[in-house]
């Protein structure tokens, strides 16, 4: 992209924002476009996970699980992003979620979610516990976001879509942490997607800090006291950056900003004390701003609001849905309780907020489906287990054709080596121990139960 193509008014802001640095970025442009992916930590540690890839990774310095790829690469056509192992990122895109304190058991709101890449860590984070809530006002890019996280095995999930302030409504002080990365300008990425020029001369800064404004707000009701909310954007504009959160502290003085570590490369916030910023000829990475603030203990009040109680009759299961999942050895079941919603299984989690009359997307861990006595297990249920965990497993190499014959949807055959081989019933088809899907034993084949929306194209 040449420089000449962006807009003047962006470039005379630009000049002034970045003084002698100026030609530097403006350099920059003709730099080659950078790619990352992020390891799934919650499936395996990233060194592992990256001594297996077959490509030449390098390391994005401000994440311990984000790694530099090169494009001929591309690992969206290996097996393994099939089996949730790592998701394709931005890099300076893995920043927020990377800065945002969670802990295993935490509460945690990504906001603004779709189309997932900063829930999957989030969800990885959390390690099977608490409560991971992703919401997307888009009902499209909900489904987006929903798929993501299911590719990644997160158990422990609700999806919705809906407004920022008929969340706030329903959930107050309800979260331990909360993301924000708002709907912007983009200027940040206009390196990236020349596209995103021609969406900002449309809808600039002036249209975007009044949402922004809104969003934060609703967002800092659903922090609990002593919880943290972590603001985010991909545009440089001081006024959907650093004029929101002004606008934030001006209104709820019960948020204070926390100082964010700073790495190599990032710049200060531009008259605030805390964020930071980050510009694409300072890092290998795309344009990016990040404040954390935190809400303020308050002794008179519990740390956490209650979680709400369902009310009225709940669905028995049946015993062929219990039969399958007894026999499923996994941590999975101590963190929330199975339940029966018409024909369809869910593990909801334990802090799954009820009678809110939310749109969800999903509630929980989809488990599965009872048809005519039969239960028939989920995609996502074979993505959320292990190997080890399930009575019949069979795993692939990586460079084994069959395992792209199975993400087709084909059936497989199976050879004297093969484990299951004369064997009937379930199994779960794995890539080098990494679930991919289930398939049906049935003599010297599996026939194939790979969920058709997520197949090979």
């Amino acid at each position: 992209m040449r420089f000449t193509e962006l807009p003047p008014a962006f470039r005379e802001y630009m000049k002034a924002l970045l003084g002698e640095e100026y030609e530097a970025y403006e350099r920059c442009f003709d730099e080659k476009r950078l790619y990352g992916l992020r390891i799934n930590t919650g499936k395996a540690d990233a060194a592992g996970i990256k001594g297996r890839l077959p490509f030449s990774l390098s390391p994005v310095p401000w994440t311990d699980d984000g790694f530099y790829y090169e494009e001929e690469d591309r690992p969206s056509k290996h097996p393994f992003y099939y089996a949730g192992l790592y998701y394709l990122q931005e890099p300076s895109a893995m920043a927020p979620a990377a800065l945002l304190p969670v802990s295993p058991g935490d509460r945690v709101l990504d906001l603004c979610a779709a189309p997932g890449g900063k829930s999957t860590e989030l969800g990885a984070k959390l390690k099977g516990k608490g409560l991971l809530f992703s919401n997307d006002i888009s009902n499209s890019r909900a489904k987006a976001l929903l798929k993501n996280l299911e590719l990644f095995g997160i158990p422990n999930l609700c999806v919705t879509s809906e407004t920022p302030e008929k969340l706030a409504e329903k959930l107050p002080g309800f979260f331990d942490a909360v993301l924000v990365d708002a709907p912007c300008s983009g200027e940040g990425m206009f390196r990236k997607d020349d596209a995103m020029v021609k969406d900002w001369l449309e809808k600039g800064p002036e249209f975007y800090a009044p949402i922004q404004k809104q969003i934060i707000l609703s967002a800092a009701s659903m922090v609990r006291p002593g919880g943290y909310l972590l603001y985010s954007t991909c545009t440089f504009s001081r006024m959907e950056n650093e004029e929101v959160i002004e606008h934030l502290l001006n209104g709820s003085p019960e948020m204070k900003l926390e100082k964010l570590p700073g790495w190599e490369g990032t710049a200060p916030g531009i008259g605030l004390e805390g964020p930071v910023r980050l510009f694409p000829h300072r890092i290998r990475g795309e344009g990016h701003f990040i404040a954390l603030l935190r809400k303020k203990e308050d002794p008179s009040r519990n740390a956490r609001s209650a979680k709400r109680q369902k009310t009225g009759k709940k669905e028995a299961v049946p015993e062929s849905a219990k039969e399958f999942l007894a026999s499923i050895k996994s941590p999975l079941f101590a963190n929330g309780s199975v339940r029966m919603i018409r024909d369809c299984l869910y593990l909801i989690p334990e802090d799954f907020p009820e009678n809110t009359g939310f749109r969800y997307l999903r509630t929980g861990l989809f488990l599965g489906t009872v048809k005519k006595d039969r239960f028939e297990p989920s995609q996502p249920l074979a993505m959320a287990i292990r190997p080890e965990e399930f009575p019949c497993s069979i795993s692939f190499s990586q460079d084994d054709p069959r395992l792209i014959r199975y993400l087709k949807g084909e059936t497989i055959a199976l050879t004297e080596k093969d484990p299951g081989k004369g064997q009937k019933g379930w199994c779960l088809v794995c890539a080098e121990e990494f679930p991919l899907g289930w398939g049906k034993l049935s003599g010297d084949s599996i026939k194939n139960k790979y969920y058709p929306g997520w197949r090979w194209q």
